[in-house]
């Protein structure tokens, strides 16, 4: 039995599915659309201030078929989010390629940890200094949204600009715990480098999930 399972989550048949919900995406360049979230488990990326830590560990979440991921997904809208936890630590072709042939839009959130796979129609990179993304993501992100925690990650986003492709939309984005402390500084940044925007958490201001 476990020989099965393991052979569905390397061939992406099922994945560890934390939680999926329709809501309104709250960050980055579709703020404020509505969108079905599908929120695998697993992720060894281990953000210090991840407000999803819960998602961490793979075995928690039951492995559940595309088709019954899938299912709920089409009931809801025609716009669908994948994210983590890391989805990219799994195969998402077959995933993505289900959504697209019921007519739903493709998003994903990824650190870019590991190597690209599925068919999407819009990327949001989000980078993390312990462990950077695969070439394969930079050449692929239509978005580069960068946290800011502290005064270092400035430099750090500079960097990552500079690696990911020169079509990307890119945004400054406080860390929840230190948007107060943060924001001020960002406001000044990017009305000094106006090439970025500023992305805010919109769902937690409107208390949704």
């Amino acid at each position: 039995m476990q020989n099965i399972e393991t052979n569905n989550l390397h061939n992406g048949t099922h994945l560890p599915l934390m939680e999926d919900f329709y809501t309104i995406q709250g960050e980055g360049n579709y703020t404020g659309t509505a969108a079905y979230f599908i929120r695998l488990g697993g992720c060894d990326v281990g953000c210090h201030w991840c407000d999803v830590k819960e998602s961490w560990d793979e075995k928690l979440h039951p492995l559940t078929s595309v088709e019954t991921i899938v299912s709920k997904a089409k009931q809801n809208g025609k716009l669908a989010v994948i994210t983590g936890g890391e989805p990219l630590m799994w195969n998402l072709d077959i995933l993505t390629q289900a959504l697209k042939s019921e007519g739903i839009q493709t998003n994903m959130e990824t650190s870019g940890a590991y190597e690209l796979s599925g068919t999407w129609d819009w990327i949001c990179l989000s980078p993390k200094k312990t462990k950077l993304p695969t070439q394969s993501v930079y050449d692929a992100a239509h978005e580069l949204k960068m946290i800011i925690y502290n005064h270092n990650d400035f430099k750090f986003a500079e960097e990552q600009a500079a690696k990911v492709n020169d079509k990307a939309v890119l945004f400054l984005q406080p860390e929840w715990g230190k948007r107060e402390e943060m924001l001020p500084y960002i406001i000044e940044y990017v009305k000094k480098n106006p090439k970025w925007r500023i992305s805010l958490q919109t769902h937690k201001y409107l208390d949704i999930p």
